[in-house]
């Protein structure tokens, strides 16, 4: 089940909630929706038992919210293309008893319905069937997305019927008004023609003011074309009406194309897996298949589940999952991804995690949810197309009224002015465009393996003016290697090495499982005796009756001995002593990333200021700094120390703030940052879960791609936003001194829109 939560606008209460998700009980998922939090459950919990659950956990804190809880149910509107319409099945479904809020996606045909906890899913499903059936009877009303899937759109050719009938109305109207014949019977062919390409808006239109819905684009384009008919223009009614219509039908396959476009962009979801049953390779869904199973994957087929290699090797496209366009070898022991594609051979997969868990449905769940976290911009515009019709249709009542009352104009010309007025004063172009253009957005980063939870992060990418980063694994590799051994007096490499690694081979620090791989060709299964771990220090143990200690320089102070380090390499240095002699130290580092130089300073080229937070020494951090060229760093911060540091930058940084890492450690950091950015491919659970923006390669240049997509998004945005009010406002200055006719008003209404939802196509093509 779904539920979402209002009334805890407290981000300490929310960031400790997404933090600490697996302490509750049920809980599966959770995520911030505007200034909500959406959560799932996984065992059947109902809404007051996990709300009893969330506010017991918050007690901890302290703080006392007045916090409630609705179910949130998502159904679909298959072929809802009229912006306007949606608004009107909004505002009805709101009505329903039980209904708190109800949102339209039109990127994503998704109904989002908050209800009353306890309210029957099946009676809201049935009225909002009612509402649909009567506002828009051509729109389907589905309850999965696997029944929206199988509604296959049919092009231009579901419209035929559609198409003869604009065909007969057009040569009907070019020959009537050629023909010489007589007035009544031309006005006859006129009036015919106006009801056959008309009729279906005008019952529309009829029966919403039965309903009690005026201000809709059908009643609006009714009066409009019923005023050009009473002012004497016959022919313009009948075009006006029959390019509406043919306006209309473009933005509906304008429409339905984008949002096939986005489908297929963001299409990773695997249909089947090869499951082995005994001796015998089945075809199962996915979601049947359990850890431990064995499943094999053939030559062209998507990888369905993440698992370990078995047998086979060979090429794989991880492209829709990375964005990296070079295939990736994998042989026996190495780990596949799910929603990569096998290229070559034949691959035998042992499971390592349930569907749910994988990579491709983590992905999918984020692109699917993306658009509940809506981009002020696009808050902006909803608002706005809830005042903007009012306000025009106002302005025709008063054109229609003041002139002829002072004797401007004739109340004939008045009123077909007016008329222009209405034709323009649907604002589809924006209502439909903007949202399209921000998922379309997300779609294209999505391709380059940037996968953005919403809007709202999308455009808070092109806002950013301070970058902060973890250091391991971020900065750096996160994978430690013995970069350096240097001995003393006469004592070899190979003998410094192995007397570390004998030190160091139960150990399961990553500092210790380099030295011991490193080690791997030397004999270190010596016995030996007295072996000691020395926290925070170290190890020792007895060889031969000699004391060797091997740790850091404060081990080897403590017992006496004098170090020297010749090393200028970054890294940790482990020294090696036997008995009161210093035998040398091992050099082990972590190497920083490939091409990271560049790609700091690619970011600092936008005006970012770069940061970075650690928990490594002070030297190491400083060291790694300076290598990088990052001015501002911190080194030896625990959790607690990163979250103040952060807390600090976010009340003075000019604009956004995103914090960039991978550990458990980064996730209160990275839910707390304006824009929290994991990374993917070795990020740990929680730090994806707490992020906004996910990196399925761990490269920090993809920050400076998603900061293109995201900019040329918005380009696109206030292109169309520029584009369609510029056209509006012309249209209604020049039909308001009756310079521009109907027909310019009916582009500037469904042209405008066909041109506008085109363009917002443009965005998921951007290249960064």
């Amino acid at each position: 089940m779904k539920y979402l939560i209002k009334g805890l606008n407290c981000s300490i209460c929310k960031n400790d909630l997404i933090k600490h998700k697996s302490q509750i009980k049920g809980l599966s998922k959770i995520y911030s929706s505007s200034d909500d939090l959406v959560l799932e459950t996984s065992d059947g919990l109902n809404s007051s038992e996990i709300l009893k659950e969330i506010i017991d956990h918050l007690k901890h804190i302290g703080h006392n919210h007045n916090i409630e809880i609705y179910d949130e149910y998502t159904i679909y509107l298959k072929g809802l293309t009229c912006a306007n319409c949606a608004q009107k099945i909004e505002s009805e479904t709101k009505k329903l008893f039980g209904v708190k809020d109800a949102n339209f996606d039109f990127s994503t045909e998704k109904f989002n319905i908050s209800m009353v906890a306890g309210t029957s899913r099946n009676n809201v499903f049935n009225s909002v069937d009612d509402v649909v059936r009567r506002l828009e009877p051509g729109v389907e009303v589905l309850e999965t997305l696997d029944e929206v899937k199988k509604k296959k759109s049919l092009g231009i050719l579901q419209y035929k019927d559609q198409l003869i009938k604009f065909l007969v109305v057009f040569l009907g109207l070019i020959i009537n008004t050629k023909l010489d014949i007589n007035n009544t019977l031309k006005f006859s062919v006129y009036i015919i023609l106006y009801l056959i390409v008309g009729f279906d808006v005008l019952k529309s239109a009829f029966k919403n003011i039965l309903n009690g819905e005026v201000f809709d684009e059908q009643f609006l384009m009714s009066i409009a074309s019923i005023g050009a008919i009473v002012v004497g223009e016959y022919p313009e009614a009948v075009a006006v009406m029959l390019f509406y219509e043919i306006g209309e039908m473009f933005e509906d396959i304008a429409l339905e194309r984008s949002r096939d476009s986005i489908s297929a962009a963001l299409t990773l979801k695997p249909d089947y897996a090869n499951l082995l049953v005994g001796e015998e390779v089945v075809s199962v869904d996915p979601k049947e298949v359990e850890i431990g199973d064995i499943i094999f994957i053939r030559p062209g087929e998507k990888v369905p589940l993440d698992g370990i290699v078995l047998s086979g090797s060979g090429l794989v496209d991880t492209s829709a999952i990375t964005g990296e366009s070079v295939p990736v070898y994998l042989e026996e022991g190495q780990k596949i991804i799910s929603g990569s594609v096998n290229k070559d051979s034949l691959l035998k997969v042992k499971v390592e995690s349930t569907y749910d868990n994988t990579t491709i449905a983590k992905i999918i769940d984020l692109v699917e949810n993306a658009n509940a976290r809506k981009a002020p911009i696009e808050k902006f515009i909803t608002k706005f197309a809830k005042v903007y019709t009012p306000i025009v249709v106002l302005l025709a009542v008063l054109l229609t009224t003041i002139p002829p009352i002072f004797g401007i104009l004739e109340f004939k010309d008045a009123l077909f002015r007016a008329c222009t007025f209405l034709v323009i004063s649907c604002p589809c172009a924006l209502v439909i465009s903007v949202p399209l253009s921000m998922f379309a957005g997300i779609g294209s980063a999505s391709k380059y393996g940037i996968f953005v939870k919403g809007g709202n992060y999308l455009e808070a990418l092109s806002e950013l003016s301070d970058v902060v980063f973890d250091k391991t694994g971020t900065i750096t590799k996160g994978v430690f290697e013995v970069t350096e051994i240097n001995p003393t007096g006469n004592l070899s490499k190979n003998e410094l090495l192995r007397l570390a690694a004998i030190g160091e081979q139960n150990s399961t620090h990553p500092i210790a499982r380099a030295i011991v791989s490193n080690a791997h060709n030397l004999d270190i299964n010596e016995e030996t005796v007295e072996f000691t771990e020395i926290a925070g220090k170290g190890v020792s143990y007895k060889l031969k009756n000699q004391l060797i200690l091997v740790g850091n320089k404060k081990l080897l102070i403590d017992n006496n001995i004098d170090v020297t380090s010749e090393s200028k390499v970054i890294g940790v240095k482990v020294y090696v002593a036997k008995d009161s002699e210093y035998l040398g130290e091992i050099v082990v580092s972590d190497k920083l990333k490939d091409n990271i130089k560049e790609d700091l300073r690619n970011l600092e080229s936008e005006g970012i200021r770069l940061t970075m937070l650690s928990g490594d020494t002070e030297d190491n951090v400083t060291e790694v700094a300076k290598e990088v060229g990052i001015k501002n760093y911190y080194g030896g911060l625990l959790p607690t120390d990163k979250v103040n540091k952060l807390e600090e930058m976010l009340k003075t940084s000019k604009e956004k703030v995103a914090f960039v890492g991978d550990g458990v450690n980064d996730a209160p950091v990275l839910a707390m940052a304006d824009v929290g950015i994991a990374m993917g491919s070795i990020g740990s659970d929680y730090a994806i879960e707490a992020s906004d923006v996910v990196l399925m390669t761990d490269e920090i240049s993809k920050i400076s791609q998603g900061i293109k997509i995201s900019k040329g998004t918005k380009k696109i945005i206030y292109q169309n936003i520029i584009f369609a009010l510029g056209v509006k406002f012309i249209i209604l200055i020049l039909g308001a001194l009756g310079i521009a006719t109907m027909w310019a008003a009916v582009f500037a209404d469904v042209g405008v829109t066909v041109i506008a939802v085109i363009n917002s196509m443009r965005a998921l093509k951007i290249r960064a």
